[in-house]
């Protein structure tokens, strides 16, 4: 469905991203000056590239090989803007008309509804009892809706959303991640969202992208993205934590042992990425902190079966987070930690932190869950 091989020279900025993607809805997911909005630029028309190919819904709008360049009006393109760009001097009706197009209608609108197709997006998002005021006001996330109103009111093949979410607090934010991922799966077409939040790509896209200086990564199922990132550049850029080397012990049909800070550790094996590692090699892999767990000492003495990887050592740090708990723990081993003061980020519950007395007894015994630890494919 959407074909984006691009270049473009911007002074000292090189953009090149490569990717390619059937899902409706696509998340390009990196950093500030990562190149994602000027990747959008690029596929809206607005900046032309310097080489390479875009291709819609088999569509072909960059070709520059063909010397191909489909001017922004002419490519079906819905955009919604960071900051929404909102005329001031307009009212919510006049910005959700402005520069409709006629063509064919969102769901099953005949000929004679397609006039309708404004007043649908403004009913559809809630906005009519607004359609008189201006944008000055309007909230933040009245706003964002007059914007993708606005943009699907034209009745777009491609719609672009640039960090649609940013300038709303948190906790609006988190209501409008299910409601514009439920808006974009009932219009049913072509989207792409930028964002730096990997959360709200999760809740909004079925496919990601990562961007990190201009470049990209394939795009992949999100689920693919999270529990088996293709390398350990993947699995930083995604934010995984405890991202650390072991040395591979032996390697079964359905599990992989690591010989790690002086003890073995039990991983299942991906059923996704092939492992092309000889016993002695040195491998990359992350472990969840969530799935480790604090072994409690009124119990008798751990049972291998039902703790694997267990390891002894101490909680040197910690951070309250609300609702959780995050440990520093060093394994009771010699040589040097993983993580510099540390081998592994610990997350707990604040009622499971408050009942073991976390704060006052730093010493335990851990147990890592084998489908914690992701083993990373060696190159």
């Amino acid at each position: 469905m959407l074909t984006v091989s691009l270049k473009k020279q911007l002074g000292d900025f090189a953009l090149d991203v490569q990717w390619r993607s059937d899902a409706p809805i696509v998340a390009l997911v990196g950093p500030s000056g990562a190149g994602k909005t000027l990747t959008l630029q690029c596929m809206a028309g607005l900046i032309v590239p310097d080489e390479g190919r875009f291709v819609c819904a088999d569509r072909v709008l960059d070709d520059t090989a063909a010397g191909i360049h489909l001017p922004p009006q002419a490519r079906r393109i819905g955009y919604v803007f960071q900051g929404y760009a909102l005329f001031p001097h307009m009212t919510v009706w006049q910005n959700i008309t402005y520069g409709q197009k006629r063509g064919r209608a969102p769901f099953s609108m005949n000929d004679s509804e397609k006039e309708a197709r404004p007043l649908f997006w403004l009913q559809r998002l809630g906005l009519a009892p607004l359609q008189a005021r201006y944008p000055s006001q309007l909230s933040g996330g009245e706003q964002q809706r007059v914007a993708l109103a606005r943009a699907l009111a034209t009745d777009p093949e491609l719609l672009l959303l640039d960090e649609p979410l940013s300038a709303l607090d948190a906790p609006l934010r988190r209501d409008l991640r299910a409601e514009l991922a439920q808006t974009l799966r009932e219009w049913g077409k072509i989207a792409v969202l930028v964002t730096h939040d990997l959360a709200e790509a999760y809740q909004i896209a079925d496919f990601v992208v990562l961007c990190e200086n201009g470049r990209t990564t394939d795009a992949v199922p999100k689920n693919d993205l999270l529990w088996n990132p293709s390398s350990e550049r993947v699995a930083r850029l995604i934010g995984a934590r405890n991202v650390l080397k072991g040395t591979l012990a032996e390697a079964g049909e359905d599990v992989i042992a690591l010989d790690w800070r002086g003890g073995r550790l039990t991983a299942a094996r991906s059923p996704s990425h092939a492992l092309h590692a000889r016993q002695g090699d040195s491998l990359a892999f992350f472990v969840r902190p969530e799935y480790v767990r604090l072994i409690r000492k009124d119990r008798v003495v751990p049972d291998a079966l039902r703790h694997p990887n267990l390891f002894r050592g101490e909680i040197i740090g910690d951070r309250d987070e609300g609702t959780t708990w995050v440990l520093f723990f060093k394994v009771a081993a010699p040589g040097p930690p993983s993580q510099g003061a540390y081998d592994l980020e610990i997350e707990i519950p604040k009622l499971v932190y408050e009942r073991l007395n976390v704060s006052a007894d730093r010493q335990w015994d851990v147990s890592v869950h084998p489908g914690s630890i992701q083993v990373l494919p060696s190159h």
